[in-house]
């Protein structure tokens, strides 16, 4: 398997640093509203290659954060008039609610930034002892940049051009700086913020310093695999090299990976033009495995273009696939009970090589495109080689085939019954009288289940509402 490392700038054989495990982090989300269509690319992306990992037989450690302070949060709790973590909880809350709903599994650990603010106190001390990093007047910690002698390796950027052209790392307090690229680890805290005590003031950590913290301690000091969306290479990846291997005094991460940016209608997404979309808003429009099958249908670092055409076009592709299974479904269902004959064992052998198609385009660095082709060519063969005189036994090896495949995708294509609603309010009312008794594991397995098979609750002040995804 040969992944493309941005440190290296080149594809490169995937070699763990323990036989048979893979440790794993991906930036995840900062939870001050749903999530957009933006940050749901990473999210099955990686997920993504985390299933194909698992296929291969790796035991997968996945970590990704939750960035629960910040000044976004911070800023929309003061307009809502509440805590920040009233903020935070809530979105992180609707973001699983999202990612259950694209079939994105969740991370082994989820860990939240203020939970591990006493383990970010420590690297910064550890940093400072190092002196790779100092203490301003006002109590900011700032990281000594040039002191890092790698600073820039990730990005490939130069310090000096840093200087003299690119100013992402610069913040007010510029005039306390030892360099005008130095970075913040620690910096005070402000009338109204969420705040914690430090051997330097009462404040907050800098953005940057959480995921070295989070990932070294649910990882380990060196992980195989790094990821996140293109615009974290450059400051935030960079500082996060620098901060862990000063701090551990060994290479932070052996294999870098990043997505590319998603444009809407070819132009970029923001709100200021109005094609802003929140991955909730999408699905009041189309089953969100349609955006899932729509984002893997591009490799993963090519720039992708969003539009109703093209989101149309998924939906109609992922039907096609869909349609198969119904029909083998049904033919199997209303198969004769006779031993699989030898014309249809050649046929079964056959339908192998559209397997070996996948995994090779899975194997050149997480092709999902050249990997959907293959699943084509399967669902085409079926088409043509499947019919009511057929026996059970190869039909459903044929079936499976397509669900394995179609499941390392994170694809459900083999529709289940659809619970009635009926039976959705029974479960309701059954998750409702759980959380009375405080039986709060039965609550949350009942909205588990629920949102496995498309329904997503929400709880209001009117009583629990529920739609299907």
């Amino acid at each position: 398997m040969k992944v493309f490392n941005t440190l290296t700038g080149k594809k490169e054989e995937f070699v763990p640093i323990e036989e048979g495990k893979v440790r794993m982090y991906v930036c995840g989300p900062t939870v001050y509203n749903l999530i957009h269509i933006g940050n749901a690319r990473p999210m099955i992306i990686f997920d993504t290659a985390r299933r194909y990992m698992e296929y291969k037989g790796y035991e997968v450690n996945y970590v990704s954060n939750f960035t629960d302070v910040d000044d976004k949060i911070i800023k929309a709790a003061k307009e809502e008039g509440v805590d920040a973590s009233v903020i935070s909880e809530r979105y992180i809350e609707e973001c699983k609610k999202d990612m259950a709903a694209m079939n994105v599994r969740p991370a082994t650990t989820h860990p939240k930034a203020t939970e591990e603010i006493d383990g970010m106190i420590d690297m910064i001390k550890t940093l400072i002892d190092l002196d790779y990093a100092y203490v301003a007047e006002d109590g900011t910690v700032y990281y000594r940049t040039r002191k890092f002698k790698d600073y820039g390796k990730l990005s490939h950027k130069n310090l000096d051009d840093l200087r003299a052209g690119n100013r992402s790392l610069l913040v007010t307090g510029e005039d306390q700086k030892e360099d005008p690229l130095d970075f913040v680890l620690w910096k005070p805290k402000k009338e109204g913020e969420p705040y914690w005590e430090s051997p330097w003031c009462e404040g907050r950590p800098g953005w940057h310093i959480e995921c070295s913290v989070m990932s070294k301690k649910y990882l380990g000091e060196m992980i195989d695999i790094h990821a996140g969306g293109e615009d974290l290479v450059f400051p935030h990846h960079e500082n996060e090299i620098a901060q862990s291997e000063a701090c551990n005094g060994k290479e932070f991460a052996r294999y870098w990976l990043h997505n590319a940016f998603l444009n809407i209608d070819n132009k970029k997404m923001s709100k200021s033009l109005g094609n802003f979309f929140t991955v909730r808003d999408i699905s009041e429009k189309y089953d969100l495995q349609v955006l899932r099958f729509f984002m893997l249908s591009a490799h993963y670092r090519m720039p992708l273009n969003f539009s109703a055409e093209l989101m149309q076009a998924a939906k109609n592709s992922l039907e096609r696939i869909e349609n198969a299974q119904a029909n083998l479904k049904h033919l199997i269902n209303n198969a004769p009970e006779k031993t699989i004959s030898e014309e249809e064992q050649a046929l079964s052998n056959k339908s192998t090589d559209f397997e070996c198609e996948f995994e090779t385009a899975m194997d050149d660095d997480f092709n999902t495109a050249d990997a959907i082709t293959a699943v084509f060519n399967l669902v085409k063969f079926i088409n043509t080689n499947t019919s009511s005189d057929n026996s059970r036994s190869y039909l459903t090896g044929l079936s499976e085939r397509l669900i394995k495949l179609c499941d390392i995708l994170g694809l459900k294509v083999d529709k289940a019954e659809e619970l009635l609603d009926a039976d959705i309010e029974a479960l309701i009312e059954e998750r409702t009288q759980a959380r009375k008794a405080k039986n709060f594991a039965r609550a949350d397995e009942i909205r588990n289940e629920l949102l496995e098979k498309g329904i997503v609750l929400e709880d209001t002040r009117e009583g629990v509402k529920w739609h299907r995804t």
